[in-house]
């Protein structure tokens, strides 16, 4: 008979404790019935999914997206500041007509304005050239005004917009590329134009110092016709721009030209003359 240690068994001893550094096993994680996680967890799986991911179709968008902004931005700059580099050859001539024109009319209002000056400091005529000279010059501030009527050379512009596209701050660029160029009268529509005027609209309607504009809009103005003309028609002037907008403007020079809507002033209340 043989005793129990001579007869080992597959049977290991349970250890009761762990000195060769072993963890026990970690619990498992705490789920709900219908296998969600909760918890942090839950809060961890929730920004690992709405993290941003850099896969192949997120970068190719953003390329195209910058590729399409800076062509959209290349085009606006081209169409509103067009360098003269671009222009073609005629167009460029008539840059330069319109210079010169506009030079030349300079050096004659300065030719004239220093022989008035030599006149008066010699002494010759001085009492009737005073007296002309301040005539002139009641009618000249008197036509500036718009108190009285003027007529001389000068152009219609007809602005025909069945789509009232043309609003009022083009109307506005029609008024200051006519100053720049050297208009001394303007009416819009049957409105005296003068340095208080301004333009609105509303629901397409246009209204010049308050008062409605009928389409097709008529603008004349006095001045040098070729000037005026050439102002207006000039690569990307008034005229380009009105047929941007669908619409469509004429030209038409007149040697003689008269303007007989008045501007009715409004009494200073804070600007005083200088004694």
């Amino acid at each position: 008979m043989t005793s129990p240690a001579e007869h080992p068994t597959n049977e290991r001893p349970e250890r009761s404790d762990r000195g060769d550094g072993a963890q026990p096993p970690k619990p498992p994680k705490q789920r709900t019935s219908s296998g969600s996680v909760e918890g942090a967890a839950a809060w961890r799986r929730l920004l690992r999914i709405g993290r941003p991911r850099a896969t192949r179709a997120n970068a190719l968008a953003a390329v195209l997206a910058i590729a399409l902004g800076g062509a959209i931005a290349a085009q606006v700059k081209l169409t509103n500041d067009r360098d003269l580099g671009q222009l073609s050859q005629s167009d460029l001539i008539r840059v330069l007509d319109d210079v010169s024109l506009r030079a030349s009319r300079l050096d004659q209002q300065v030719r004239e304005l220093e022989a008035t000056r030599d006149r008066l400091k010699s002494g010759v005529g001085t009492g009737s050239e005073a007296i002309d000279q301040a005539t002139k010059r009641v009618d000249t501030l008197g036509i500036l005004a718009g108190t009285i009527g003027a007529q001389g050379p000068g152009i219609v512009l007809t602005i025909r917009d069945p789509d009232r596209a043309v609003t009022g701050p083009i109307i506005l660029d029609v008024i200051q590329e006519l100053r720049d160029a050297g208009a001394e009268a303007i009416d819009i529509g049957g409105v005296r134009v003068v340095a208080s005027t301004f333009v609105g609209d509303n629901d397409g309607t246009l209204t010049v110092d308050g008062a409605g504009v009928a389409r097709p809009v008529v603008i004349k103005a006095i001045g040098d016709r070729k000037t005026l003309a050439s102002a207006m028609s000039i690569p990307g002037g008034i005229v380009e721009t009105v047929r941007q907008k669908g619409a469509s403007a004429s030209i038409a020079e007149q040697s003689t030209l008269q303007i007989t809507s008045l501007h009715t002033p409004t009494p200073m209340t804070h600007a005083k003359p200088v004694p």
